[in-house]
């Protein structure tokens, strides 16, 4: 028998307004002038320019609303010598070019990562950009010239050998296969299997090793290795062959890489020297020459293409005029909206005309897109407001940092800090932090720059852990090369400075700021 039953639920759902803001204050500038473009395309109702009702988002004039402040589902993130022996050689030893040939037939190559040798720390580009423009300058963004990709760089050096049409083929399936740092990831016998499928060309191993030897001499030095070893390897050989540098320490350099690639990576020179039998200044500039390689010998392509995506556009602008801390919205490409006064038009006559069924559809499609319209321009209106509360509170919080530039004014500051401020939501104030950067007259930051956690000193005043993390690189710049700071000694600096902290949390530090343990920050 089917029972009915009765249930009362309260269920709180969010508005299509809310919804809108909610995506639209989470985008940052460029993404903003995108979607504005994309919606007055799709919404005939909705115009570009001035108008004389209240439809101007640049200069907001409302309180702010928190019209989402009952989201409560994201995260609370409370928030690192040089002389060429060429005339005078008589080693007897093989020469290292032929010896690396032979080698590469021979031995099977080790999995290393290049993440073993190189940390990949480098200074992100807004970091390097300078505001040199005038308020009144047209801030067009310059077109970057297309440069050629590592795959094209390779296959235009192949058409310069003299290949038949099987190996020609061959060598560019090998090349398809190497990444954009340059690396050929895939073994050869999975190689050979592809090209009789895919292509239906009946090759070998050897075959294709022969190949890839030749790759393995075009620019980019380094280029068509399968683990850094290799790589490396291929860049002193090249070296070697080109003159470039003293050959008894590339030959040295090379023995390394061969031989004693572990030892070299833990850093445990005393072993290689002993090992080698090299005084300690041969094995100093074969360590040397080896670290000025490059890991990752694809990734200046990479680097040239995504020139032109890297760069930051700061949604604030805080300029010090006379002492004073102005902020403003970077909104000079962010046009005025409005609602076309023609279809405002069209929809007052319209429904004057009552009883006559023919106008209904068209006339319901204009008010749905007049809603539409507004809504978009009060949710802009509301994100612009939004953004500004949010950005006000984190400079009143962090006012002595704005002054000054110097991150130990940097106050411990959290979500809730700035939430309490400002009286919206915590997931409020994450979307306006998310993905959103601030230009000022020492610099450009991303928002979650200025929220860290706090630790207590002895003398129990509260301190940002930003703080503690700036003492730690200044210790470690300062230190002695040949005796690194292990975590434990840097733990005991801090507290004798008077941070409670311990060793694990100086690792947890170290970690974040992308700093090598001690042992792998030892030079010769």
């Amino acid at each position: 028998m089917l029972n009915l039953t009765q249930n009362l639920k309260l269920i709180q759902k969010l508005s299509p307004q809310q919804i809108q803001l909610i995506k639209l204050l989470e985008i940052p500038t460029m993404e903003l002038e995108q979607r504005i473009k994309r919606e007055i395309e799709e919404n005939p109702v909705l115009e570009e320019g001035s108008a004389d009702d209240e439809s101007d988002i640049n200069e907001p004039n409302t309180e702010p609303k928190d019209d989402f402040a009952s989201d409560r589902d994201r995260d609370r993130d409370n928030d690192t010598d040089n002389e060429n022996d060429a005339d005078g050689d008589t080693d007897p030893e093989p020469d290292i070019a032929d010896e690396y040939i032979e080698d590469s037939y021979d031995e099977k190559v080790d999995e290393y990562s290049p993440d073993d040798y190189y940390d990949d720390d480098e200074i992100p580009n807004y970091r390097l950009n300078a505001n040199n423009y005038s308020d009144d300058d047209n801030k067009n963004e310059v077109p970057y010239t297309q440069a050629a990709s590592l795959h094209e760089t390779l296959l235009s050096q192949l058409g310069l050998g003299v290949l038949n049409e099987d190996e020609q083929l061959l060598a560019e399936y090998i090349i398809g296969n190497i990444d954009d740092d340059g690396y050929l990831r895939r073994d050869l016998e999975s190689i050979v299997d592809d090209v009789a499928f895919t292509a239906g060309v009946e090759t070998t191993e050897k075959e294709l090793q022969r190949l890839l030897v030749i790759i393995q001499d075009f620019d980019p030095a380094g280029v068509g290795a399968r683990d850094i070893k290799e790589c490396l390897m291929i860049q002193i050989v090249k070296k070697y062959k080109n003159g470039q540098g003293n050959k008894i320490v590339l030959k040295t350099a090379y023995k390394i890489l061969k031989d004693h690639f572990q030892e070299f990576t833990k850093k445990h020179y005393q072993k290689i020297a002993s090992k080698l039998d090299v005084d300690d200044a041969t094995l100093k500039q074969a360590v040397d020459e080896i670290s000025h390689l490059n890991p990752k010998p694809g990734s200046i392509y990479s680097t040239m293409l995504s020139k032109n995506s890297q760069h930051i556009t700061p949604d604030f602008i805080l300029e010090d005029k006379e002492g004073q801390l102005i902020l403003s919205l970077n909104s000079k490409n962010i046009p005025e909206l409005h609602v076309n006064k023609t279809y405002s038009d069209m929809v007052e006559t319209m429904s004057k005309k009552k009883g006559e069924n023919k106008d209904k559809d068209t006339l319901a499609f204009v008010k749905q897109k007049m809603d539409s319209a507004k809504w978009f321009i009060e949710a802009i209106r509301q994100r612009q407001n939004t953004l500004m509360a949010t950005m006000n509170a984190i400079i009143e919080f962090q006012k002595e940092y704005f002054e000054e530039g110097d991150e130990t004014k940097l106050k411990p500051m959290i979500l809730k800090d700035i939430a309490e401020k400002t009286g919206f939501d915590i997931s409020t104030i994450s979307r306006v932090a998310n993905s959103k950067y601030i230009q000022t007259h020492f610099g450009i930051f991303p928002l979650k720059f200025f929220f860290s956690e706090a630790m207590k000193t002895q003398d129990g005043d509260e301190v940002s852990t930003r703080e503690i993390k700036k003492i730690l690189k200044e210790c470690i710049d300062g230190e002695s090369k040949s005796r690194p700071l292990t975590d434990e000694k840097l733990a005991k600096i801090l507290q004798k400075r008077g941070y409670q902290i311990a060793r694990r949390t100086v690792a947890k530090y170290r970690e974040q700021m992308n700093i090598l343990v001690a042992r792998l920050r030892k030079k010769l």
